[in-house]
């Protein structure tokens, strides 16, 4: 029988061979799964921002969670511009309540804020809703028990658990569109905000808005007021100050009994419950001026006037412009937002509306 070395073939050879070859076929379904993933490096950037938090530092006084009614109501920059305070909105569309929790869940894995401020408006929802914004605030969360159980509370029907941890399994016939940011981004992907925060300069005067539909119920859901009651039972344990918000934004409708349950709510935990559309006087709201889409939401402007009334109802946190780490890196991201600023008020000045939304 021949032994030659060219014909030897031993178990521990093959098994050697069959471990690469799964190891190649795992970094293939990986690397194909990375790029045909949306990047949302154009069109809706909203998309990348829940995964940006992983490249900040992670030091956050302040963690605020929520819909859009955060991430475009509330200027980190400011914040830290007027008081000396760091903080990331870990926002995202239509974010759910219970995405809201998870996300505590998971920024718990990293840092341990002062202060919590969740956007209440994702009260309104006691379901999942779509697939569409599951995938905007699910797909940018890294794997953790965290990120497993948001899934599993969010679900649509129809939807696969495993597309959210497999991306192939979801994105690949997107082959047909992939562009030239899915190969440039393939690995990492560039900031579109300023910690959590999407900038708009440009103004849409409020007009005449919708009559409120009339609701069978005003009640908020069972599911709701149980994750609203973990996440302050998860900050209460981690000596954190959670504080409910509601943005200034007339529309969609805030039902007068919407705010009452959350303002008994908050009384009867003693949490600090912040409804703005009632201080539009105190905070200098003006609808004129102060949003981008005739009302829906705030731009920088109004923004701006929300942080700073915002910050002068936060006690006991350091002013931290002192610090020499903070102010290198607050000095930074200052530097870029107030660049991106002045680009989008040229814009404005020059062709009426804003085309740069985000500066690399």
């Amino acid at each position: 029988m021949d032994m030659t070395p060219d014909n030897l073939s031993t178990p521990g050879s093959r098994r050697g061979t069959y471990i690469l070859c799964v190891l190649l076929f795992a970094a293939l379904l990986f690397g194909a799964g990375r790029l045909l993933t949306p990047k949302y490096m154009s069109g809706i950037y909203e998309g990348a921002l829940i995964a940006e938090y992983y490249q900040s530092e992670k030091n956050h006084q302040i963690i605020i969670l929520g819909d859009c009614e955060a991430y475009e109501s509330i200027s980190p920059v400011t914040l830290w511009e007027a008081y000396g305070y760091t903080s990331f909105i870990r926002g995202s569309p239509q974010q759910l309540i219970w995405q809201s929790y998870y996300l505590l869940e998971d920024t718990l894995r990293y840092e341990t804020p002062d202060a919590v401020i969740l956007s209440v408006f994702g009260m309104k929802y006691d379901t999942p809703q779509s697939e569409a914004y599951n995938r905007l605030t699910l797909d940018g969360m890294r794997f953790s028990a965290s990120k497993v159980a948001a899934v599993r509370a969010s679900l649509t029907e129809g939807e696969s658990f495993a597309s959210y941890f497999i991306p192939l399994l979801r994105y690949h016939e997107r082959w047909k569109e992939v562009s030239a940011d899915d190969w440039r981004y393939i690995f990492g992907k560039r900031g579109v905000s300023f910690n959590g925060y999407m900038m708009r300069c440009d103004v849409k005067p409020m007009g005449r808005l919708p009559t409120p539909q009339e609701l069978p119920d005003h009640a908020f859901g069972e599911v709701c007021w149980a994750y609203l009651d973990r996440t302050l039972k998860l900050c209460r344990q981690n000596g954190i100050e959670l504080i409910l918000f509601k943005a200034p934004a007339p529309y969609p409708y805030w039902y007068p009994e919407w705010d009452g349950q959350m303002a008994e709510y908050a009384g009867r935990h003693g949490l600090v419950y912040i409804n703005a559309l009632e201080k539009l006087d105190e905070i200098g709201i003006d609808f004129a001026a102060d949003t981008y889409d005739g009302g829906l939401h705030l731009n920088l402007w109004g923004a701006e006037k929300m942080s700073v009334y915002l910050g002068g109802l936060l006690q006991g946190l350091d002013d931290l412009r002192g610090d020499k780490a903070a102010g290198a890196a607050w000095a930074e991201k200052t530097e870029r937002y107030h660049a991106l600023k002045a680009v989008q008020t040229a814009e404005i000045e020059a062709v009426g509306n804003v085309i740069t939304l985000t500066r690399e």
